[in-house]
């Protein structure tokens, strides 16, 4: 039996709303204006439905900071997918490259999840390794198939899997700050493509290396 528009729609539903909500404030401008009143607002919810499901404003923001974790694990393991018939080093490279464009699109998501955003927003040591490893093991996994193949020497794939998300994660934030900045003439991203290629570059370099 369908339920009528009077009845209230069951809880799941609405901590969904509103952390949809909290990734529309997001979009629409920085961390800042994640706010619990702002949140209602786009929600189209009470101040008090936030307290209720998610203690405040703390229990919101962890919600939101690990929804965005989902969602860049969606993008990356839509990358690996698209380059399923290549080499897992290949499909590492697709994967840099999907981190880097969900960090242009969502930039103040991307600064939420690993900038301190908000100063006084810290997620707990629990918390971020629940979202570092919904990413990072998707990347393990990859290295991991690598070296089985000899394509990168080791048979540890922490430290190599590291230093690759160390490199994708740095280059795509001096990108982004540059962004910010506007125009640098003579700088090395001087446009989205090379931006793109930088990265790539980097990869590919630390790749060989790792080889």
């Amino acid at each position: 039996m369908a339920r009528s528009v009077a009845d209230p729609l069951p809880d799941v539903d609405i901590r969904e709303r509103i952390v949809a909500a909290g990734l529309m404030a997001l979009s629409d401008d920085s961390a800042a204006e994640l706010t619990v009143r702002r949140v209602a607002k786009l929600a189209g919810s009470s101040t008090m439905c936030i307290y209720t499901r998610f203690g405040g404003r703390t229990g919101m923001v962890e919600a939101v900071y690990r929804k965005g974790f989902e969602l860049l694990r969606d993008e990356l393991t839509a990358a690996t997918a698209q380059a399923a018939a290549q080499d897992p080093t290949e499909r590492i490279v697709a994967m840099t490259t999907a981190y880097r464009r969900f960090a242009l699109d969502r930039p103040a998501l991307y600064a939420l999840m690993f900038e301190r955003a908000l100063p006084d927003f810290d997620p707990s040591p629990a918390l971020r390794a629940e979202a570092l490893g919904m990413t990072l093991t998707l990347l393990t996994d990859q290295v991991a198939l690598a070296q089985k193949r000899g394509l990168v020497a080791g048979n540890d794939p922490a430290r190599p899997s590291y230093l690759l998300w160390a490199t994708m994660h740095g280059v795509t934030s001096i990108e982004l700050t540059h962004v910010r900045g506007g125009p640098l003439g003579g700088w090395v991203v001087d446009s989205p493509e090379g931006g793109e290629r930088v990265l790539v570059e980097g990869v590919q370099a630390l790749l060989a290396g790792l080889g």
